[in-house]
């Protein structure tokens, strides 16, 4: 392991110790923002890819989501993201049942949620800063939003030095951060990273980890979808294991069950 790996392995251990203390304690009202409620997606000739699943996120919380592929994962983000309604149950968000938004009330939530993805999803042929741009110029966001606000947002996720390089000269670990930081321009309170290590190099990953980190330390809440067992048991936090669309086991400071 390099002495890089290293480094960024020790940060985020240094950090569970510490955060442990900071994590917003529940104080007469709920402190819980997401909540789903006997939620289920039964897709056509029964598949039940999402079987009466319930659980709780609060307030500061950094979350691992993980499961053999078809464990329903991806099912999952995607009825919190509300690109999918569920068969039945409930999924509450700042106390609103998503389940039950108008479709020209979507793009308001999906600001809301910031989504990262194992492929980047950049924009070809585009600069670092148009990439992060992009998002802001879809929400209708002034020229002068977009000049004030994309240089600190490439400035958190350790590019400023590469602001005018093109997707095309981006290493992996470089992509997923301009990736990121798309997924922060709009201050969402929740960032799903949906498997974001999945084509880096070990370096790069705990880059990316410690950064998730940063993030989190912000008070915004990380769901972490991932396979990468090394990854989940260092950060010894909150583990939601699913198997066969159903959780099998939500532990406060978990590991990656097999």
């Amino acid at each position: 392991m390099s002495d890089v790996n290293l480094k960024s392995k020790e940060n985020i251990q240094n950090s569970n110790a510490q955060q442990s203390q900071n994590l917003p304690k529940k104080e007469g009202g709920d402190s819980n923002v997401i909540e789903f409620e006997n939620v289920s997606k039964i897709y056509q000739k029964d598949i039940k890819a999402v079987e009466n699943v319930s659980f709780k996120i609060s307030i500061g919380e950094f979350i691992s989501l993980v499961g053999p592929s078809g464990a329903g994962k991806s099912t999952l983000i995607r009825l919190l993201t509300a690109e999918e309604k569920p068969t039945s149950g409930r999924i509450y968000v700042a106390g609103r049942d998503i389940t039950q938004l108008k479709k020209n009330e979507l793009p308001f939530y999906h600001r809301k949620v910031g989504v990262i993805f194992q492929d980047f999803k950049l924009l070809p042929r585009k600069t670092i800063y148009e990439n992060v741009a992009f998002a802001l110029e879809v929400a209708d966001a002034t020229n002068d939003e977009i000049a004030d606000k994309v240089p600190k947002i490439i400035e958190i996720v350790g590019l400023t030095g590469r602001i005018n390089a093109m997707t095309e000269e981006l290493s992996g670990g470089e992509k997923q951060r301009v990736s990121i930081a798309r997924a922060l321009v709009h201050n969402p309170k929740l960032l799903i990273a949906d498997e974001p290590t999945g084509n880096l190099d070990p370096v790069s990953t705990w880059e990316i980890i410690e950064l998730l980190f940063k993030i989190n330390r912000q008070g915004t809440i990380v769901l972490l979808a991932s396979h990468d067992k090394e990854v989940v048991d260092t950060l010894e936090r909150r583990v939601i294991s699913m198997r066969e669309g159903k959780i099998i086991s939500d532990q406060e400071k978990g590991k990656y069950i097999l």
